[in-house]
């Protein structure tokens, strides 16, 4: 995969909720939210994931929810039904919660979807952002492309 071109990062600022996700190695993609996700970005997140879904065979997610204060129960259970159906095409979710309410409801995903042997919940920012540094890491040195980590 030299050469590799990533698909282009989004950013979306809302009411209540800020939405980005951006694709730093073949096969990954961060989605980062902050605020309180209630939906009002409906289903565009995973609309433009549907795009790394179609260029890999599998990736590994990583959700980064540290600044998200609260989840609908519909968006949540969209999230859901959405990895349940793509369960085949990732490596690995990876999720960090920032607080207890996320944390019970990423649980509560993560068992209804069957995800547990793929879906990591992380508490720790320090061990999310290594987990996601490793695979980095080693998709880039997969793909043949040299890691630089971010200063």
């Amino acid at each position: 995969m030299m050469g590799y071109e990533p698909l282009a990062s989004i950013e979306y600022e809302g009411i209540h909720c800020n939405l980005a996700i951006t694709r730093p190695a073949p096969g990954v993609a961060v989605v980062v939210l902050v605020g309180s996700d209630i939906g009002e970005f409906g289903d565009l997140a995973m609309r433009e994931l549907q795009k790394d879904l179609a260029c890999f065979n599998t990736i590994e997610l990583f959700i980064d929810a540290r600044a998200v204060r609260g989840a609908s129960i519909d968006v949540s259970a969209k999230w859901a039904l959405w990895m349940r159906a793509h369960r085949g095409s990732f490596k690995r979710i990876n999720m960090l919660t920032g607080s207890r309410y996320i944390q019970i409801t990423a649980t509560f995903v993560r068992r209804f979807t069957g995800l547990a042997d793929l879906m990591n919940l992380f508490t720790e920012h320090a061990a999310f952002d290594e987990c996601l540094a490793g695979s980095l890491r080693h998709a880039q040195a997969a793909a043949g492309l040299e890691f630089r980590a971010r200063a």
